[in-house]
């Protein structure tokens, strides 16, 4: 990849596990009984059919890692698991209690925060209370994400006896200098541990979590990093790039300076070095960041065109339901879109007192979804098409002379209706989305509100 694109390409940009991106949420036009009226409609049509997807966020971890980007609260004392899990169990009450019906759950995800912080025994009490009020379909897709150096067997057992399937291990880098910088100490023994212990228990979808443009990051800490996680071959890899956003996440990403960091055509060449390696070992690149064997269902959902992308990142099911329970957790009912609130004391005093924790959202316009459609598209399927119609004439100008931009650069091919991402295109997905995206380019900025999209 030349030096030229990388320069012209590496501006700030939405990730796009939505469409509006958080940050342009009209949020003055979004009410709590628009927000209800519209799940309610989206759950009737949906919930029999196809089943709902469920994410939680679990908040909690012993140590900071300051490469994160999560909404986390940082503590040694388990004494906060109880009440977190009293107050999840109350907030997906107030849920069941005024939805039309009983809630069928086609995808479940356990995210943080780190999940595993919370006991065996209280995360059994968290699903026997879901399931009191919901059931399984007939094929669900259930996850979760672990910490390698806290999780246990019986961890693994007891979500597995519920009928999880998958599992994601945070590793990001076996360099002990990087890990030092990240405040990451991760040692190969403990992942081998839990993906072995995995494995035998039953899990189909095992994944490693390895980060890429991390501080003092060089090709051969890439090179040893994947040449471990090859050893172990997880089903699939998450290959993200860093997101260095300080000012949003204050001084827990400023734990190194900022020369520190790979940036441009350096961090560039750590992903195709990382992407290559992983090629070699008979991954396949899925989307944007991940990567799965020809056995896991992510690589099939791929295939087979079922790829959908959302809150969770890239996923096999698609549902028109997502809820989000716990703090900061994001809702999606298609046609709108609700974030709860993000201060864990706040959260739960407003669900013990009986309400829902609604901080914002953001109905979807007639343009919002259209727009959103294309996106979704590209990042999934690495195309997507339109009608002649859909753009004035003055709208058509000013995006095919984006798109001419890209297809000058050798990146994708389009034509009145339709346009392709070519593979020399995909790392600059992120680029690409951006020429759709109306709410970008009406706010004319993104700087502190992204990451760097190479």
């Amino acid at each position: 990849m030349t030096d030229s694109l990388i320069a012209k390409y590496n501006v700030a940009g939405p990730r796009y596990t939505s469409y509006p991106t958080v940050p342009f949420w009209n949020t003055e036009a979004f009410n709590r009984h628009d927000w209800q009226q519209r799940l309610t409609t989206a759950f009737a049509e949906s919930n029999y059919a196809s089943g709902i997807s469920l994410y939680i966020h679990l908040p909690y971890c012993e140590s900071l890692c300051t490469f994160c980007g999560c909404n986390k609260r940082i503590t040694r004392n388990h004494g906060v698991e109880q009440p977190y899990i009293d107050t999840l169990l109350a907030e997906w009450a107030l849920y069941c209690e005024w939805l039309p019906e009983r809630p069928r759950i086609a995808e479940l995800h356990l995210g943080g925060g780190t999940p595993s912080f919370f006991s065996p025994g209280q995360l059994r009490r968290l699903l026997t209370g879901l399931f009191q009020w919901a059931d399984p379909t007939e094929n669900p897709d259930f996850g979760w994400e672990g910490h390698p150096n806290n999780m246990t067997q019986e961890h693994l057992q007891t979500l597995y006896d519920f009928g999880f399937r998958r599992v994601s291990f945070g590793v990001q880098d076996y360099d002990p200098t990087v890990q030092l910088a990240i405040h990451r100490h991760q040692p190969f023994a403990n992942v081998q541990r839990v993906t072995e212990q995995a494995r035998a228990i039953g899990y189909t979808s095992i994944s490693h979590d390895l980060v890429f443009g991390l501080p003092f990051q060089r090709p051969e800490s890439i090179r040893k990093t994947i040449a471990k996680t090859l050893t172990l071959r997880p089903d699939r890899i998450s290959f993200y790039s860093y997101a260095y956003i300080p000012w949003i996440k204050g001084n827990g990403q400023r734990g190194y300076r900022d020369e520190d960091l790979p940036t441009g055509e350096a961090k560039r060449e750590l992903y195709e070095l990382g992407r290559d390696l992983l090629q070699a070992g008979g991954y396949t690149e899925i989307g944007m960041d991940h990567f799965a064997l020809p056995h896991d269902p992510l690589y099939k959902a791929t295939q087979s065109g079922r790829l959908h992308r959302n809150f969770m990142g890239y996923t096999t099911t698609r549902t028109d339901v997502l809820l989000g329970l716990g703090v900061s957790a994001i809702s999606d009912v298609g046609t709108a879109f609700m974030q709860n609130e993000k201060d864990v004391d706040t959260y739960q005093h407003r669900v013990l007192m009986g309400e829902l924790p609604i901080q914002r959202g953001h109905l979807l316009t007639h343009e919002d979804s259209r727009i959103r459609r294309m996106i979704l598209d590209i990042m999934c399927q690495f195309k997507t098409s339109w009608a002649v119609d859909d753009w004035s004439d003055a709208e058509w100008d000013v995006l095919s002379q984006k798109l001419d931009e890209f297809c000058m650069d050798g990146l994708l091919d389009y034509d009145e209706t339709s346009l392709w991402v070519r593979p020399e295109g995909r790392p600059f997905l992120r680029n690409i989305c951006m020429t759709f995206d109306r709410q970008l380019t009406r706010a004319q900025r993104t700087e502190r509100l992204f990451s760097q999209t190479v």
